[in-house]
């Protein structure tokens, strides 16, 4: 799992800082993850293959957050896409992108897709074989949804010693991989677990942006891999948090500390501070696995 930050500063764009945008890579698949200004710009520093982005999903309406979208889907068009696009964002998505379209008159001569959120509880919005996606309520100005991404569990892997041991024929070798049991010649029956490895843990990566503090979302990213949670504020401007519905550094390392995760990484930093080092500093006094967010910093998970 490879997540690759395009941008993470709140709200206006500078020289050398984006709004909102990642692309997280997760089992042969790429997501994108917001769609701030500046992401298509982002996506050829990264080289990203445009075509890999199939599925997008957009936490909430702020511009920050989308401004960017109806220009990649545009570029889309100019780049001859033939395959479907789907979008993942709260009611009213929809709308918005189209009008930009037909304003322009450019429309897509592919499938664009829209899956609209209203739902103020987890739900799951995207399922296949290897890869699902559920929804995290968090509490902003508008309606809002982070994201729950979870790899699938693997297949037992063939213990290659183990059948060598028991002088199993390869030709059992694929119902061995389907877990089944396999009976030697002289009866003996050899139990699947004898003869396979445990598979790797699954992974999952939870992102939470834009919020203010709510212990509500904690069940709901429980033990995951890594948190992404927004850190707009340091603790002495906590008293703005209230009003613009934001959280503090040391307030997402409590909810990382309480969900028991495996690495906190801080993000939508307020361009008000002098280093973003200083929000490291303030959430390792709660938790001490944190990692900073940067434009352009990719993060193995």
């Amino acid at each position: 799992m490879r997540l690759t930050v395009l941008g993470c500063y709140s709200a206006t764009p500078r020289a050398m800082t984006n709004p909102t945008s990642q692309v997280l890579e997760i089992k042969n698949q790429m997501f994108l993850i917001d769609c701030g200004e500046g992401t298509q710009v982002q996506l050829r520093k990264a080289k990203v293959k445009f075509s890999r982005i199939n599925h997008i999903f957009i936490s909430h309406l702020h511009g920050d957050h989308f401004f960017g979208l109806p220009g990649l889907i545009s570029t889309f068009r100019l780049l001859g896409r033939e395959k479907e696009l789907h979008i993942y964002g709260p009611k009213g998505i929809k709308e918005a992108i189209t009008l930009f379209l037909k304003l322009g008159d450019s429309w897509t001569n592919y499938p664009l897709i829209f899956h609209e959120l209203t739902s103020k509880v987890s739900e799951l919005i995207y399922e296949d074989e290897k890869v699902s996606v559920s929804t995290v309520p968090l509490t902003h100005r508008v309606y809002t949804n982070g994201f729950l991404f979870q790899e699938k569990p693997n297949p037992r892997t063939l213990d290659v010693k183990a059948v060598a041991k028991f002088k199993i024929d390869k030709s059992q070798f694929n119902n061995i991989k389907n877990g089944k049991d396999v009976v030697l010649e002289d009866g003996t029956v050899v139990a699947n677990k004898k003869l396979t490895l445990d598979p790797p843990e699954p992974k999952s990566y939870a992102f939470c942006s834009d919020t203010q503090y709510n212990e509500a979302i904690v069940p709901l990213i429980k033990d995951a891999t890594a948190l992404y949670h927004e850190s707009t504020f340091l603790e002495s401007e906590l008293h703005l948090c209230q009003k613009t519905k934001h959280s503090t550094a040391k307030q997402a390392a409590s909810i990382a500390k309480q969900a028991n995760v495996g690495s906190l990484i801080l993000g939508h930093y307020s361009t008000r501070y002098k280093t973003i080092a200083l929000f490291q500093e303030e959430a390792q006094k709660v938790f001490a696995n944190i990692e900073l967010a940067d434009d352009g910093k990719v993060f193995d998970i």
